[in-house]
């Protein structure tokens, strides 16, 4: 995973652990930076590197810009925590993450969003519509899975998995958003490129759908093609990410400790 490690890494992890937790403790910063949280519910999760099925998550008593790589609770499949932490764990909020962790290898991060914005495109019949550019790089790769209630069943988990088959993003239809990513890097420029262009979506349909210029046939799939998923990867690993660790050291790198 990206990183500019300006914290020494303390001794009680391994060093695949450490960057993931300082990259994803990151993407929580990012995430109350933007605007995107929501109190302290819902959740942005990655893979420890290991043989072993355990993942990072927030520890349920902290604001997004309060967390630090040191904070993250350690869980494992179920969403209990592994060893010993002094902050509580929400397993039921990991239901929808687990479910995508296990089942696709390239799952190294998972990220799900209540924002505003992407909870009125989730209610819209029509998803999201390929109206702007930025929409267009986000559609193609784009699946969807109908609400079922507070996910705290487990067996949603199998459809969940089945609906986003591939892909590395999801609309959850009345919930919100979600991405997947190799990376936490990844993952982030996934989700906000979704929900760019979900706030861009429901601006533009306070002038009503009627009116909105259609985009010229044969467009959307040459921008599918140009923003293929490994492209994208790429874009972020190597120019976004390490742009965005830059931003959160100049405004609190506290995110490191």
């Amino acid at each position: 995973m990206a990183t500019l490690a300006k914290v020494d890494r303390p001794d009680q992890y391994a060093p695949g652990e450490w960057e993931a937790r300082v990259d994803l403790a990151a993407a929580y910063r990012l995430v109350a930076l933007y605007g995107w949280d929501d109190l302290i519910f819902t959740h942005l999760s990655a893979r420890v590197p290991g043989p072993e099925h355990h993942f990072l998550i927030n520890p349920y008593d902290m604001m997004f810009e309060e967390i630090t790589a040191s904070s993250l609770v350690k869980i494992d499949v179920e969403g209990n925590p592994v060893g010993h932490t002094d902050h509580p764990v929400n397993p039921a909020g990991f239901t929808i993450h687990s479910a995508i962790h296990m089942a696709r290898e390239d799952a190294a991060a998972v990220m799900h969003l209540h924002t505003p914005h992407g909870q009125a495109v989730s209610a819209m019949e029509f998803g999201l519509l390929p109206h702007t550019q930025t929409a267009m790089i986000a559609q193609h790769n784009v699946a969807y899975h109908d609400y079922e209630g507070i996910a705290t069943d487990l067996d949603e988990r199998e459809r969940l998995v089945a609906d986003i088959g591939d892909k590395h993003a999801m609309i959850l239809r009345n919930h919100g958003t979600l991405a997947v990513g190799d990376s936490v890097a990844s993952c982030f420029l996934r989700l906000y490129f979704l929900e760019r262009a979900c706030e861009a979506q429901v601006l533009m349909l306070s002038a009503g759908r009627e009116n909105l210029n259609n985009p010229p046939q044969g467009v959307e799939e040459k921008v599918a093609g140009q923003s293929a998923p490994t492209g994208m990867g790429k874009l972020a690993e190597k120019l976004a990410w390490p742009a965005l660790l830059r931003k959160l050291d100049r405004i609190d790198p506290s995110f490191r400790n």
